[in-house]
This record gives C-alpha cells, sequence and structure tokens, in this order.
C-alpha cells in the first residue's frame, strides 16, 4: 500500500506561483508511476503531469510550459511547481501514485487562483 499526503494548496492571485508536495510513504523508486490530477465540480479528474520511477514526465497540454513535476527520491516526495497561475487552474489537486496495478489517491489539496 501507499499513503500520500499532498501539502501547498492555497490562494493565489493570476501570474502567480504554488508548489504543491505529495509525500509518500514507501520509497517512491519503487513506484511505477506518479502524478498531479486535478478536479472541479461536476467534472471529471483530469491528469495534470505525471513522472515514472525513471524521471519521465507527462503534462496536459493545458499545463505544459507553465507547471513542472519532479521527485526527490530521497525524500520521497513528488513536486507540482506551478506557475503562471491562471483562474481556469482552480480546482483540488490529488496526488497519484501507480503501484503494483493499483491506483493510490491523496486527500486533495485546494488551489485557488483568483482574477
Amino acid at each position: 500500500q501507499v499513503h500520500l499526503v499532498e501539502s501547498g494548496g492555497g490562494l493565489v492571485q493570476a501570474g502567480g506561483s504554488l508548489r504543491l508536495s505529495c509525500a509518500a510513504s514507501r520509497t517512491i523508486f519503487t513506484i511505477n508511476s506518479m502524478g498531479w490530477y486535478r478536479q472541479t465540480p461536476g467534472k471529471q479528474r483530469e491528469l495534470v503531469a505525471s513522472i515514472t520511477s525513471s524521471g519521465v514526465a507527462n503534462y496536459a497540454d493545458s499545463v505544459k510550459g507553465r507547471f513542472t513535476i519532479s521527485r526527490d527520491n530521497a525524500k520521497n516526495t513528488v513536486y507540482l511547481q506551478m506557475n503562471s497561475l491562471k483562474p481556469e487552474d482552480t480546482a483540488v489537486y490529488y496526488c497519484n501514485a501507480f503501484f503494483n496495478l493499483f491506483d493510490y489517491w491523496g486527500q486533495g489539496t485546494q488551489v485557488t487562483v483568483s482574477s
């Protein structure tokens, strides 16, 4: 099993930056893939960014060039650096880990971008 704890959400003005952190309960280099998803009311959860155990990153088109996902294996933590934030980035952001054919989720952290 993998227990995930997110932090770093909050309220920011458009154009600002936030960094989300996701701390895992196990060594993350053993986890196939980790990522960040987001969800707004009435919509499906969508992939924002993911990173494999070998460090290959993937991004949604809507965040390319603005968001960066990274991992610190020594701290068992994955980060999402979000720059040039837009009001449409407002959502609950969830950390995800895909491990041994199962998806694990954090509790979510709210990101609100004001115009």
